[in-house]
């Protein structure tokens, strides 16, 4: 089977395993079943997922120019801490950044290589984690705004890392940890405005992933710099697919690229 088009982050569903799918516009791909299978990628072309011109990609799937200048862009995506709409104040357009920060937000703990703080709408829970690749993950607030969220990170960022270390993630070089014990040792380093809205009774989510073998080392696979590559995919975690000789493809990294993918 053969298929092209434009790779976005793949879909999630959460099972027994987590199921994956890559959406094309004109298809689409349930990738666990691809498992044990030789495939083959193919880099055509570039294109931005937001204008749609045939433009090099810049960052998340799009162009220089989309990057520099849409809101869905702006800072506060990576930096929530410097979200404002909250004060009726205009990063790139008010409307879409009221619509995107002024909802649920939740400051979480994942472990997927180590136990890390992150922030994501709540609305994309347990897509995020799944993401992530963690292997388990627990809420610590729940915050009705996008900043209230960024400025909890900040503060928890002093004692824990916010950063996955995707190499042991990959490797599955894990530990399982006590999640809601360390959230409860985070609880005195919450900022003042937050402390009301910690989660005491939340619950620790494992997550399973579809991999059959995990490799020893990691070898990157980009498609700018080796437009065709072909190997047996042994699993799938987080956003990469894992191939039997070690070599790992990061799709979210690679969206915007316009490729030809077979299953042989």
């Amino acid at each position: 089977m053969t298929y092209e088009g434009v790779l976005t982050k793949m879909k999630t569903e959460l099972a027994e395993k987590v199921q994956y799918y890559l959406i094309f516009e004109q298809d689409f791909i349930n990738m666990n079943q691809v498992l044990d299978k030789k495939l083959s990628i193919n880099f055509l072309n570039y294109q931005c997922t937001t204008c749609q011109k045939r433009k090099k990609i810049f960052a998340n799937g799009v162009c220089y120019n989309c990057f520099m200048e849409r809101p869905e862009n702006g800072e506060w995506v990576i930096r929530p801490e410097l979200s404002k709409a909250h004060l009726d104040q205009e990063d790139r357009d008010l409307e879409f950044e009221k619509r995107a920060q002024l909802q649920p937000h939740v400051v979480y703990l994942a472990n997927s290589s180590n136990v890390k703080v992150g922030v994501t709408r709540k609305s994309e829970i347990p897509t995020r984690w799944i993401d992530q690749g963690a292997h388990e993950a627990i809420e610590i607030v729940e915050v009705p705004n996008r900043y209230l969220a960024g400025i909890t990170e900040v503060a928890l960022k002093e004692h824990l890392p916010d950063k996955t270390n995707w190499r042991s993630m990959l490797t599955n070089d894990l530990k399982d940890l006590d999640l809601a014990a360390i959230r409860e040792d985070m609880r005195q380093y919450l900022p003042q405005e937050v402390k009301d809205y910690y989660l005491a009774n939340s619950k620790e989510l494992e997550l399973k992933f579809p991999v059959i073998t995990y490799p020893h080392k990691c070898k990157t696979l980009n498609l700018a710099k080796m437009p065709f590559y072909e190997g047996v995919l042994k699993g799938i975690k987080g956003q990469y697919l894992i191939f039997e000789d070690g070599m790992v493809f990061n799709v979210r990294k690679h969206e915007g690229f316009n490729v030809n993918l077979s299953v042989i």
